[in-house]
């Protein structure tokens, strides 16, 4: 396992994005491919951020996202199958190993597992080599001490624990951080991107408080990267 530290600071505003962390990690996992996939599984492919990244030439690419207008926005082609299902039902998976997949990929998305162990053991029964990235605690790290909450997500070193059981790959953490104007963009950044689940765990008047008291003009975010 490795660990880079701020790897890159995106300034928010510039890019006019609410989704610029998640398209961030898949232009990771897009570049760090070398076998180029013919055949490719996306799961929690949303409206398409990792298809889109795609730069060689695909045969088959199956997209899996439990929100139908999400799939909706992705792409499609006649080599593109869209499948509305959720990986936290095993009954997917059983759907999924009728085809054989050269890459599986998922891009911010497992960290919404209910049960990640049961997760991974589905994972690992496609027998396909996977491009992971999962968002871990020390995302909004500051934030989180500062509201004195217990973050939503798992720690890096859980989330890697389980993964080791089932799936023999490379372990890398990173570490980013993304600036805003205020600290008012940045609270509509969490609200907005979806990095938080959509999970509330502050009432107006704490938020309220925690706007004006966060130290930082930046959120923090941890990741996980799997490859195998």
């Amino acid at each position: 396992m490795s660990s880079a530290c701020h790897e890159f600071s995106r300034y928010a505003a510039e890019y006019g994005s609410r989704n610029v962390i998640q398209r961030h990690v898949a232009e990771k996992l897009i570049a760090s491919t070398s076998d180029k996939p013919k055949t490719i599984l996306d799961l929690g492919c949303g409206s398409g951020t990792l298809y889109s990244l795609i730069d060689w030439e695909v045969e088959y690419f199956v997209g899996v996202d439990f929100s139908a207008s999400m799939l909706e926005h992705h792409p499609s082609s006649l080599n593109v199958e869209l499948i509305l299902g959720d990986f936290n039902d095993p009954s997917l998976f059983e759907r999924l190993r009728s085809k054989r997949y050269d890459r599986l990929y998922s891009a911010s998305a497992l960290q919404w597992a209910e049960d990640l162990d049961g997760v991974f053991k589905s994972l690992a029964s496609l027998n396909t080599p996977m491009s992971l990235v999962i968002f871990t605690a020390g995302t909004f790290k500051t934030l989180h001490e500062c509201a004195g909450v217990t973050p939503l997500l798992r720690s890096s070193d859980e989330v890697i624990s389980i993964a080791e059981k089932y799936v023999d790959a490379h372990y890398e953490v990173l570490h980013t951080t993304l600036e805003f104007d205020s600290v008012r963009e940045m609270f509509r950044y969490i609200k907005r991107s979806g990095v938080s689940g959509g999970r509330r765990v502050l009432d107006f008047a704490q938020t309220k408080k925690l706007m004006e008291s966060y130290p930082l003009d930046y959120l923090e975010f941890e990741v996980v990267f799997i490859t195998s």
